[in-house]
């Protein structure tokens, strides 16, 4: 209890410190233009001070997590103080390679070749831009704009053995989106806000034929499948989290 107390007590000290926006030390408590910012996902930090508050016991500590489930790094730069551009940012690539694995080819849970090499490699890119403008004065600043994002995704699994040789593709993906929101921010210490919002706009992806090549003692045989579309318009909540944000 008293901890729980202690905390209130100093989060109440925080937010209700010097009237000209400057902290006991003189720090500005809200961003000035050229500053940057990075936000992450708050939930596990709200979590953390609220598990404290309740008394529950074996309370996990706050951890540095993604906005959304994509893994984009989400981050501001201000033009001014009351505007911003925003980028989001994720370019994934990676590849595996195994030796020696062995290959059920014909799904009955036993392994038909003893000695193959095994292969992956994918690539996850999604990038993104947009400006951010602020309404209003004091720690509470209401905020809108707009922005448009747009992903790349695929995959391919090979196999490579003695009279035996394989080859999956995964349908390349293509996404984009473009999107108008307004939210809120809140800054309750120097350069430290926490924020969420609402948008609306259209999103469209499209995934490419998949294709499945197998070579049997020189004999190839390929097997395609089928493409996929989407096309939405609608509100979002850009992930349904409320989000932490450092400006430096």
């Amino acid at each position: 209890m008293k901890k729980g107390l202690l905390i209130v007590a100093m989060m109440i000290g925080v937010t209700a410190s010097a009237q000209d926006f400057n902290s006991k030390k003189g720090t500005p408590i809200l961003p000035e233009s050229g500053d940057w910012s990075i936000g992450i996902g708050a939930s596990s930090t709200l979590n953390y001070f609220g598990n404290i508050l309740n008394g529950t016991t074996d309370n996990s500590a706050p951890s540095f997590s993604w906005q959304s489930t994509s893994n984009v790094i989400s981050g501001k730069m201000m033009k001014d103080a009351n505007t911003a551009y925003r980028a989001n940012v994720r370019l994934g690539f990676g590849s595996t390679k195994q030796e020696n694995v062995g290959i059920d080819v014909d799904g009955d849970g036993v392994a038909d070749i003893d000695s193959a090499t095994y292969k992956t490699s994918g690539h996850n890119i999604n990038l993104g831009a947009g400006i951010q403008m602020y309404r209003g004065k004091g720690r509470l600043r209401g905020y809108y704009g707009g922005e448009a994002n747009i992903g790349l995704g695929g995959s391919k699994v090979t196999v490579d053995a003695t009279n035996y040789s394989s080859e999956d593709k995964s349908g390349s993906t293509f996404s984009f989106e473009v999107r108008g929101f307004i939210g809120a921010e809140y800054f309750f210490a120097p350069k430290m806000s926490l924020s969420g919002e609402f948008g609306w706009g259209l999103g469209l992806s499209s995934t490419g034929a998949s294709e499945s090549t197998t070579t049997v003692g020189g004999t190839s045989t390929t097997v395609k499948g089928g493409k996929s579309s989407s096309f939405g318009v609608d509100t979002d909540n850009a992930g349904g989290s409320i989000n932490l944000n450092f400006y430096f």
